[in-house]
């Protein structure tokens, strides 16, 4: 009996740029084991498109209208966690790549980097594994050292601009829309990242970080 070949890998894209999201789906058309099943121009299309297609893999883009792709990918790996997120973009610098990390990217390329890449960058996500383009992972080594209070995602900066506003872990799970166990683990990361346990404390780095206005 002939085994069965494997499912088709399916993608989504999302970048603001339709010759983008043209070019993209044109290159991946030729290799028989990706599927593009969908694609959104908007970081706020994101979750609606995703529960609709179901992708194993999106491609991301970082700059977009209304809500960046980082913000967008938190949301995602909340309500989809076992779908990957590659991020595909012209933005080469530790930061970026580091807070996509913290969002939940399994893998970050540029948007110069040729079509056999970005196959197999896909690939390698689907399968579990992080990819980095090799100017990616260079620039990660180089920028190893990175400080005890490194800095907040977008959505732990939205989690910790409720605290100190005193809302409650249910309030700020309704007010999000997501559960307060999730809450309740961005509240650990917080204080773990910001090495602060106090309240108190949070409050004052909220304020001093904009998040909040002083009363």
């Amino acid at each position: 009996m002939k085994p069965l070949s494997p499912s088709p890998i399916k993608i989504m894209l999302v970048d603001d740029h339709p010759m983008v999201r043209d070019g993209l789906s044109a290159c991946l058309s030729f290799y028989v084991d990706i599927d593009i099943v969908g694609a959104c121009n908007d970081g706020t299309e994101v979750l609606n498109t995703t529960k609709q297609c179901l992708p194993d893999v999106i491609l991301m883009d970082i700059s977009m209208p209304n809500q960046n792709g980082l913000e967008a990918t938190e949301i995602i790996k909340e309500a989809f966690p076992d779908t990957k997120i590659l991020i595909f973009s012209m933005h080469e610098s530790a930061e970026f790549v580091k807070n996509a990390v913290h969002s939940g990217a399994s893998g970050y390329i540029l948007k110069d980097t040729d079509s056999e890449e970005v196959y197999q960058a896909i690939k390698t996500v689907a399968q579990g594994r992080p990819y980095f383009g090799s100017n990616i992972a260079q620039m990660l080594l180089t920028n190893s050292n990175t400080p005890s209070n490194e800095r907040l995602t977008a959505r732990e900066q939205m989690v910790l601009s409720q605290i100190a506003t005193g809302q409650s872990s249910k309030a700020i799970a309704q007010t999000l829309n997501i559960s307060v166990r999730t809450v309740e683990a961005h509240r650990r990361n917080i204080k773990s990242k910001l090495n602060i346990d106090n309240l108190a404390e949070l409050v004052r780095y909220a304020i001093e970080q904009g998040l909040v206005k002083a009363s």
